[in-house]
């Protein structure tokens, strides 16, 4: 899985809520449909998109189609993100020390030409 692949798929408001819905039960398109007051077709694209990323199967029960999440979904954004928060809280958070490559070259630059023009003299 692709955490990219996840969000787009989840970025979405409705289907975002779909996927809400289907945490709580497994759903058809009519389901939904009926629940979050949008067409059986705008469900089912939806749900696609949701299906295509891996993060939700089907299980055909006569003639529906229902959803849940796949727990791999569910185990991948939940290490996806602890990992995320644990970078976060590792991160040097003084706000008088610039660490970003920029500044560093930049440094560098300026300590040359320093050295440069002390070697002219």
């Amino acid at each position: 899985m692709e955490l990219s692949v996840c969000l787009k798929a989840l970025g979405d408001p409705t289907r975002l809520t779909i996927f809400q819905q289907l945490l709580i039960r497994k759903h058809c398109t009519r389901s939904l449909s009926k629940k979050l007051g949008f067409s059986e077709p705008a469900i089912s694209q939806h749900l696609k998109i949701l299906y295509e990323a891996g993060m939700v199967y089907k299980e055909k029960y006569g003639y529906h189609m229902h959803y849940l999440p796949t727990q791999e979904a569910m185990d991948f954004l939940a290490t996806s993100f602890e990992q995320m928060r644990q970078a976060s809280l590792a991160v040097d958070r003084n706000p008088l020390i610039c660490q970003c490559e920029f500044r560093k070259q930049q440094e560098n630059e300026v300590n040359e030409h320093i050295e440069g023009t002390k070697a002219d003299e």
